[in-house]
């Protein structure tokens, strides 16, 4: 069922598949996109190890600034270091940025198209503990919104490695999106990462349902759709990891193959990637849609597990999506 075009792990399903924090990636490909050009440079908001930072402080101490607890600092300081020709990657949580500096990222970096990235690290509910003040599930709709801004949310650790290095060289503002657990190691080092091009990890013949994802749901899709592969139930899985600009070409085709779209996303069901690819089929191609996603709620304390289960995130959640479609387009 899987795409081997696509070149993943071959032990996606094992019970001891590799778990690695997807903003590990991060840290480890900013210090090769920084190795590669002289001109990237990082700053954060006195979380550094916790973003990841901490690998390119260490490597690169000369070219990193700790700017403090200080976020509208962060963007509009990027936003100089950028006017100057450097290429300046910012880190907090997604709750501090773009939660609380989303203005000067509006003006100071995407109005005058400054080419800042910006990483949102502890997204989604899956933060756990930290609870609902910590755990942005808001930070998609707000940044998708930008004009200019490009929104990627990668779904494990070597994609966000490869993301961060794909970004590096990408001319414009960017956010990239970080969930903070280990989670499962889907992809290889071989496996092709495009900025607006979604990839298709299973593809049947005669799908009955596509399945759109991103972020650290990737791999809960990819089990929902072995489960329901037992019950005759064949779904298209497309690991959408750019949200904006959205892979229109290959949603659109799918969606016409299948007939019927979920879409999974530990994010708000409005405004989000669901958001993104009801707007595409509205005007385009309307199917019978369902989305997985937060239902206009604050985030809560609790393991991520419990958590991800909760708002009816996970596995089980993303059957009954598919099910419901199924009967709703008859």
């Amino acid at each position: 069922m899987l795409n081997p075009a696509q070149k993943l792990n071959p032990k996606i399903f094992d019970l001891n598949v590799e778990q690695v924090p997807i903003r590990r990636g991060f840290g480890e490909g900013l210090v090769l996109a920084a190795e590669q050009d002289e001109r990237v440079v990082g700053l954060c908001a006195d979380l550094t190890e916790s973003t990841q930072m901490h690998l390119f402080r260490a490597k690169f101490p000369k070219r990193f600034v700790e700017v403090g607890v200080a976020e509208q600092n962060l963007a509009a300081v990027a936003s100089g270091l950028a006017a100057m020709g450097k290429i300046p990657f910012l880190s907090s949580y997604a709750m501090f940025s773009p939660g609380r500096n989303w203005e000067q990222i509006r003006t100071t970096v995407c109005y005058n198209n400054r080419n800042v990235k910006i990483i949102g690290s502890h997204a989604g509910v899956s933060v756990g503990p930290d609870g609902g003040t910590h755990q942005a599930i808001e930070d998609i709709a707000i940044m998708r919104v930008i004009p200019r801004m490009t929104v990627i949310a990668p779904a494990d650790a070597l994609e966000a490695k490869r993301a961060t290095l794909a970004i590096a060289k990408y001319e414009g503002p960017v956010y990239l999106r970080l969930a903070r657990e280990k989670t499962p190691v889907i992809t290889t080092e071989e496996s092709p990462f495009v900025i607006g091009q979604a990839n298709i990890l299973i593809t049947p013949e005669k799908p009955t349902v596509a399945i759109i994802v991103c972020g650290s749901l990737v791999y809960h899709a990819l089990v929902a759709a072995r489960l329901l592969a037992r019950e005759k139930i064949m779904v298209t899985v497309i690991n959408c990891h750019t949200i904006k600009p959205l892979d229109q070409k290959t949603i659109l085709a799918e969606a016409k193959r299948a007939g019927a779209v979920v879409t999974v996303e530990e994010h708000q069901q409005a405004g989000g990637l669901a958001g993104a690819v009801a707007e595409l089929l509205a005007v385009n191609y309307p199917v019978p849609m369902e989305l997985v996603g937060v239902r206009d709620q604050f985030g809560q304390s609790g393991t991520p597990a419990e958590l991800i289960e909760h708002y009816g995130l996970g596995v089980e959640g993303i059957i009954a999506a598919v099910k419901r479609v199924i009967k709703r387009r008859g």
